[in-house]
């Protein structure tokens, strides 16, 4: 199968081995590129933080960047939202890590269950655009939390040609994607470059993402069971 990719390129690069060991065909359409805040990432770690949050390996990429590891406590508990964050974190050298499954409300119970009243609060060390689940979780279970953002997803303008090459001129199978917010883009770059793929696949990581997908195309949409890629490419 021909599946189009849509995750940022350094991402988007893992993805295409893991497809290409299934059997398929790869098509990369990063739609964003992540801006880390070096210097905002600093600032949060310098201040005082009973653990940290991550919600996707983005942020962990960003902390690699912003200089001496000193400024970094990697014994400090770390909430990842799912494996795929838990594995980054612990390449980057984390050690007390407790890893959710997969959802932001879903890791704001579990940072609830196992920190009482933290003093200072935890640092969520956040990017932008993000879906805002945990925050809003956090607040109605009345558990305090600082937020950094520490990257931003910078979207990616296409040349009519790449989207020729990539989506007309042989059309994907299936589509990949990961968020809401890709979501939304991908259909942006197709109605803007009037695209039509009348037979594809649209499968989306979580129900949010698919309720970004236009009407018109629901009906070849498909969710993954859990929002994680493992899921997500077990649609194919």
């Amino acid at each position: 199968m021909r599946v189009v990719v849509t995750r940022p390129e350094i991402s988007a690069a893992r993805t295409a081995e893991r497809l290409k060991l299934m059997g398929h065909d790869p098509v990369l359409l990063p739609l964003s590129n992540a801006v880390h805040h070096h210097q905002l990432a600093a600032d949060a770690l310098a201040s005082p933080h009973s653990a940290l949050i991550v919600t996707s390996a983005e942020a962990l990429r960003a902390l690699a960047d912003i200089g001496s590891p000193a400024q970094i406590d990697r014994n400090i508990p770390l909430f990842a939202v799912g494996e795929k964050t838990a594995a980054a974190a612990r390449s980057a050298g984390f050690v007390n890590i407790h890893t959710g499954h997969g959802d932001g409300a879903g890791l704001a119970d579990l940072i609830a269950s196992k920190l009482e009243n933290p003093d200072p609060p935890p640092l969520y060390l956040a990017g932008k655009p993000r879906a805002g689940s945990l925050e809003t979780r956090l607040e109605d279970l009345g558990l305090p939390v600082r937020v950094a953002e520490i990257y931003e997803m910078i979207p990616v303008d296409h040349r009519p040609e790449e989207i020729d090459e990539r989506l007309r001129s042989r059309p994907p199978h299936a589509v990949l994607l990961y968020s809401r917010e890709n979501a939304v883009r991908f259909f942006e770059i197709i109605e803007q470059q009037a695209v039509a793929l009348p037979e594809t696949a649209f499968l989306c990581i979580s129900t949010r993402t698919a309720d970004a997908v236009p009407a018109a195309f629901r009906p070849r949409v498909r969710i993954a069971e859990t929002p994680d890629e493992t899921a997500l490419l077990a649609l194919l």
